[in-house]
């Protein structure tokens, strides 16, 4: 749901998903045929989990990080992981790129950099996002939503960003 101001959007859990499911269909509907998906971590490990499933292909994970300070709220220095972690030794052919966000369109940038740098056995690179902002430098090959206001995603898992063990133990008792 998207605040009056346009500055929030607030995201269910079966919303979320059924977005992750309108990206698979877009992907599909393309009859690009790629052999592994490779997700940034942590954003799009969610939906590149579920497009691996949907897809039957591997699944290979690259860690980024730039959203940290303030329970995550605050974007700051882009870390790229220096390997991806893969079941089939190098990644290698065509490959799905999947985050959940092109916000500023940086780390998809970077990645895309890295991965076209270090990685000569990619043989074709294509790019999947829930949303695109509007302020993003870049243009995801697949995308479900184009967000003009660039409001600030509320995610349904993001309440754990802040939650610790010690809320956990109160919560429940134990």
């Amino acid at each position: 749901m998207l605040t009056e101001d346009g500055n929030h959007l607030y995201v269910s859990y079966d919303e979320y998903h059924n977005l992750i499911e309108k990206l698979a269909l877009k992907v599909y509907q393309s009859e690009w045929a790629f052999d592994t998906i490779l997700c940034l971590a942590r954003g799009g490990m969610r939906p590149g989990d579920v497009l691996s499933r949907i897809f039957d292909v591997p699944l290979a994970i690259m860690s980024t990080s730039s959203y940290r300070a303030n329970a995550g709220t605050e974007q700051g220095n882009l870390d790229i992981a220096h390997y991806i972690t893969t079941p089939k030794g190098e990644i290698a052919g065509k490959v799905l790129l999947v985050d959940d966000l092109a916000d500023s369109g940086h780390t998809l940038k970077a990645v895309i950099g890295q991965l076209t740098n270090n990685y000569p056995a990619i043989t074709e690179m294509r790019s999947a996002v829930i949303w695109t902002k509007e302020l993003s430098t870049f243009t995801p090959d697949y995308s479900v939503e184009f967000l003009p206001t660039n409001p600030w995603i509320h995610q349904p898992f993001e309440s754990y960003d802040s939650l610790r063990p010690a809320q956990l133990l109160e919560k429940w008792k134990l």
